[in-house]
């Protein structure tokens, strides 16, 4: 079984591998291959999703080894993404493209403070 530093260390790697794909599929639209954008669309449904799951994983994370920061940290870059999500939707490119970026370096970022950032490795027991 895993430990919650690792379920963590494992959704925030899937997040990033996922998210690193979606400027990739707009520059493909971009450059006139209408499937590129089909596949960002399925992108962001993916990105959204393991982001949803790495907010229920930090939760945890928090109960259990009592550490907020990767709750906090998750929750902004979750609510960028679903801003982001919806901005994309309605067709906000003056938003959706910026926000894209800050994301983008955001997950970076909190990916490198959860590989580089000791968590306990024992759960603290309830009491």
């Amino acid at each position: 079984m895993l430990t919650m530093a690792a379920q963590l260390r494992a959704v925030v790697s899937a997040h990033v591998v996922a998210i690193v794909g979606q400027p990739v599929f707009a520059g493909v639209y971009l450059t006139g291959d209408f499937d590129g954008l089909r596949w960002h669309a399925i992108g962001a449904d993916v990105v959204t999703s393991i982001g949803y799951l790495q907010v229920i994983v930090a939760i945890v994370v928090w109960v259990r080894l009592r550490q907020v920061w990767p709750f906090l940290a998750t929750a902004a870059v979750v609510a960028a993404e679903t801003v982001q999500y919806f901005a994309g939707l309605d067709g906000a490119l003056w938003l959706h493209i910026p926000l894209g970026v800050m994301t983008v370096v955001a997950l970076a970022v909190l990916f490198i403070a959860v590989w580089s950032r000791p968590l306990p490795r024992r759960e603290v027991p309830n009491a």
